[in-house]
């Protein structure tokens, strides 16, 4: 009996016990300790034969404070999924090599090298290894080989460097090291464990402070590389000062197509023109101009001088060869406010065509089939779905959706079958497998079962309105636990972040989290959130605050007239662009009892003065704080805090670098000198992310606050404490 036989027979019996113990009591409320319950699917990979899924399996570690990844696999034709990877370690990632021989995972084995493990799929039993330089990555239609991209770092000369005995001083405090153009230093490294920097950026939300430019900007342009499945030579076949930014090889081998700027000009010239500029002050005529980022090119098999296939604004990416070697589709958005499009070449001609014309809605991600058609990933609004796309007719079909989200597209070779995972407002992340033409869906996973028999998750009642300029806004209603005819509930409006993500038909636990408290939840996608159009989605450009405010208003007053609606006891609560938005209305409005602010940016200037993302005011703001000062400080709800008698909730983390904690402090300040009922939540070693992958306790502490405080004013009604207390004078 084979290793995966064997383990889904022991897995079955697991299984039927497990199933046979769930609770047959009516199902009760969510509480936040249950988020520690709850397995996250991601990551499906179909192996190449169709026969085999592998998905990474989440699960949180509540004693030790941390998530745990495994690798599962589970037959497409039904089955229990079982684990392949050891629960000792972390593992994630999977996908199948083009033979189906081995399954490659990402995972952080001790006693490993920087690359991925494998386990061999055509063996009963045996340990994960890591094999070397195999090749991954764009093949021709016999996979005898395969096409990549890496950069070439040039070789140390031991000999010719300096030979030292003395220690490093800065080998404990690498950032302390003064960096390349700096005019000062310490005057003792060893009592110097600072930071200091010289050039832009510093730091980054995700990977804290940065290396000083100097030191990590050295010039090795990514190159073209070929590699035979049966050597682990790699054949370099590209040498160019410019860098090739994606590459796939046609079906017969022959050509390769590359991503590279227009001109093909070195990197450090391309960067140098991009600094300069960033350095100029904001040009109306300069800066919303289409610029022609990059373009597609071919060079034969074996290398060669490119010849250019596409001369178009915007940037061309995700690439890939028709079956006939005849075209290549790509995606590209032709300006940085126009709808992502689906295009494909012809490789003879140059003649490009636009597969989506005018449709509203943009492509996640796609692929060909074997007849010539093409499936599409596409954000339909609040939910997802697959579409099949035929670049003849110029046809669009829904074939995979409904009410729901779905990711991780994954097909077998023969592109029959497709794997992927699925989420409702009411269902937790499990695993689907479908015909590539959407039929015979079937459902493969239950990890989450148990929890939904045992939870009475919150349903919403999705509705749209017509909003100012004629716009239609998409909006959701969660209806509270407990919920009982003829009686008044309080509501909670949530306001996403971005502003350029979301809300949806997608189980979310913060929804959960306070309609299981009793309330409504009312979350909605003003003008400017995605899924509904580059149109859509840049309509508040340089008007943050305004119509879509508006929007927000509105939705309020169509729920605010249902009679299980209480109106006198509402709050308010988002985070980053929602924090904004939460305090913006408690600037604008009282109708709202309380508010909670998360991640909040409420001085812009500040927050460009410390955040890691300048470039998104200097695009939606039309400039930088100097350029266009008045919009900077009009729309900063710092500015107009005065009128704010809501008491609020703000939740900020201390490693915040997206939204950093200065808005939070003064926003606090601001409210407390004024009388206003305020608290202070800072939670240590969190980011930008501490809602959706932080430390599980405090995430979870975080969940029981925002219950706690719309619990308090909503619900109990205001008593004595610190909230409620006097101005600080």
């Amino acid at each position: 009996m084979s290793r995966f036989s064997s383990a889904l027979c022991c897995l079955g019996l697991a299984a039927a016990s497990l199933s046979a113990q769930s609770t047959r009591s009516a199902p009760r409320a969510f509480t936040p300790a249950d988020w520690y319950r709850l397995t996250t699917l991601s990551t499906p990979s179909l192996s190449p034969d169709g026969k085999l899924i592998a998905f990474t399996v989440t699960t949180v570690r509540e004693a030790e404070n941390k998530r745990h990844a495994e690798v599962w696999v589970v037959a497409a034709d039904g089955g229990e999924p079982t684990r392949f990877t050891s629960p000792g370690t972390e593992s994630s990632r999977p996908r199948f090599s083009p033979d189906g021989k081995y399954l490659f995972f990402t995972s952080n084995r001790p006693g490993g090298k920087p690359g991925p493990w494998a386990l061999r799929m055509d063996q009963p039993s045996g340990e994960a290894f890591q094999i070397e330089h195999y090749p991954v990555g764009s093949m021709p239609r016999d996979r005898r080989f395969a096409v990549f991209t890496d950069t070439v770092t040039p070789p140390v000369d031991s000999a010719a460097a300096p030979k030292s005995d003395k220690a490093d001083p800065w080998e404990k405090t690498p950032l302390a090291r003064p960096p390349f153009g700096a005019i000062t230093r310490p005057l003792d490294p060893k009592r110097f464990d600072g930071r200091q920097f010289v050039d832009l950026p510093i730091k980054s939300n995700d990977a804290g402070y940065l290396p000083n430019r100097a030191e990590r900007r050295v010039w090795h342009p990514t190159q073209i590389f070929a590699q035979a499945f049966d050597s682990t030579v790699r054949h370099q076949v590209t040498s160019t000062a410019y860098s090739h930014d994606e590459v796939a090889v046609s079906p017969d081998g022959k050509w390769i197509a590359f991503a590279a700027d227009p001109e093909l000009r070195p990197d450090s010239v391309v960067v140098a023109e991009r600094d300069s500029l960033a350095r100029l002050p904001y040009n109306a005529a300069r800066d919303e101009r289409e610029r022609n980022e990059s373009d597609l090119f071919i060079i034969p098999g074996e290398g060669g001088t490119p010849r250019r296939l596409t001369r178009a604004m915007g940037d061309e990416f995700n690439f890939d060869w028709s079956p006939d070697g005849r075209t290549i589709g790509f995606q590209a958005r032709p300006g940085r406010a126009k709808s992502v499009r689906l295009y494909t070449v012809d490789v003879a001609s140059g003649a490009i065509d636009n597969l989506l014309g005018d449709w509203r809605y943009e492509p996640d991600g796609w692929g060909w089939l074997e007849n010539g058609d093409i499936f599409m990933s596409a954000q339909i609004g609040g939910r997802s779905a697959f579409h099949r796309v035929s670049p003849r007719a110029k046809t669009i079909s829904e074939v995979i959706g409904g009410r729901r989200r779905i990711a991780g597209l994954s097909y077998d070779a023969r592109h029959a079958r497709v794997a992927y995972v699925a989420t409702g407002l009411t269902t937790p992340t499990e695993l689907y497998v479908a015909d590539a033409d959407g039929k015979n869906e079937r459902k493969l996973t239950s990890f989450n079962d148990r929890l939904n028999a045992e939870i009475a998750w919150a349903d919403a009642e999705r509705f749209t309105f017509r909003s100012v300029g004629g716009l239609e806004i998409e909006s959701w209603l969660m209806k509270p636990y407990g919920y009982v005819p003829g009686r008044k509930y309080p509501l909670v409006l949530y306001v996403h972040g971005g502003p350029h993500s979301a809300y949806g038909e997608n189980w979310f636990d913060e929804f959960q989290n306070l309609a299981a408290a009793g309330m409504w939840v009312l979350f909605t996608n003003p003008r400017g959130s995605t899924g509904y159009g580059a149109d859509f989605t840049f309509s508040t450009r340089g008007r943050w605050g305004a119509e879509d405010y508006q929007d927000l208003m509105k939705a309020v007053d169509i729920v605010a007239r249902r009679p299980d609606v209480d109106s006198t006891r509402m709050g308010v609560t988002g985070g980053s662009y929602g924090g904004f938005m939460t305090d913006w209305i408690t600037t604008r409005t009282h109708r709202f009892k309380a508010a909670e602010s998360d991640r909040m940016v409420g001085d812009w200037v500040a927050w460009y003065g410390s955040s890691d993302a300048q470039g998104l005011t200097e695009f939606e703001f039309y400039g930088k704080p100097w350029d266009n000062h008045a919009m900077y400080d009009s729309l900063a709800p710092i500015t107009h805090v005065g009128n704010v008698t809501t008491p609020t909730l703000i939740v900020h983390s201390e490693d915040d670098f997206r939204a950093p904690m200065v808005s939070a402090e003064e926003w606090f300040i601001a409210l407390r000198k004024r009388g206003i009922p305020a608290e202070f939540v800072r939670y240590p070693r969190s980011t930008h992310e501490l809602s959706r992958s932080g430390e599980p306790w405090l995430l979870v502490d975080r969940l029981g606050r925002l219950r706690q405080w719309f619990t308090h004013w909503l619900i109990e009604g205001a008593g004595p404490g610190v909230a409620a207390g006097t101005a600080v004078r």
